[in-house]
């Protein structure tokens, strides 16, 4: 390769350097030696989502019927053969009226004890709905603290990566010059010498 075409190479390397330390704004002085130290935002907390409105609970069983009807003593008609069948079959008859109302008492006990289970249940798991929600809002502000965090030290190793690229481009555009400098005034002596 001749001298002419080295130096024509030179400066197209020289050229394309320049326009790519233009591009990228390198031109102007470095502020320091570390660029300024970042800055955090506060995080802001995401939006819950409302929670849907609930929908009306079943309505209890009705148990009035069966509240009305447990007293069989009456079931037999009025009249003489009533009254005849109400003496022969009284001691059943008390039998039943006896079961039967415990049996409404039974019933009427249960339907109150799964009411009132129901709505422990619902206030204990409320309870401890409301205390995993509250850790749960802790732990997402604790990671937006982190994200915050992380993306300002990101920030801040880009423009420390930026300062060093700009430093390192700077010295290599200086011993380029340099490099050129001494290739022409070694052009220069050799030429002198060829003189004589």
């Amino acid at each position: 390769m001749g001298e002419v075409e080295e130096r024509v190479r030179l400066a197209a390397e020289l050229r394309r350097i320049r326009e790519g330390v233009r591009e990228r704004a390198l031109l102007e002085p470095a502020r320091g030696l570390t660029p300024d130290p970042p800055t955090s935002r506060a995080p802001v907390e995401p939006k819950a989502p409302t929670a849907p409105e609930p929908s009306p609970p079943p309505a209890p069983p009705d148990s009035t019927a069966v509240n009305a009807t447990w007293d069989v003593s009456k079931a037999p008609g009025a009249g003489p053969l009533g009254r005849l069948a109400r003496r022969a079959l009284s001691p059943l008859i008390a039998a039943q009226v006896g079961w039967n109302a415990e049996q409404v008492r039974l019933d009427n006990a249960i339907l109150a004890y799964i009411d009132a289970r129901l709505d422990a249940t619902h206030r204990h798991y409320d309870a401890v709905l409301g205390i995993h929600g509250r850790h749960i809002q802790d732990a997402n502000e604790r990671h937006l603290i982190l994200q915050e965090e992380l993306v300002a030290h990101v920030h801040d190793l880009v423009k420390r990566i930026d300062l060093v690229l700009e430093e390192s481009e700077k010295g290599r555009l200086g011993l380029e010059f340099a490099l050129r400098d001494v290739r022409q005034r070694l052009a220069r002596l050799e030429e002198r010498l060829e003189r004589g």
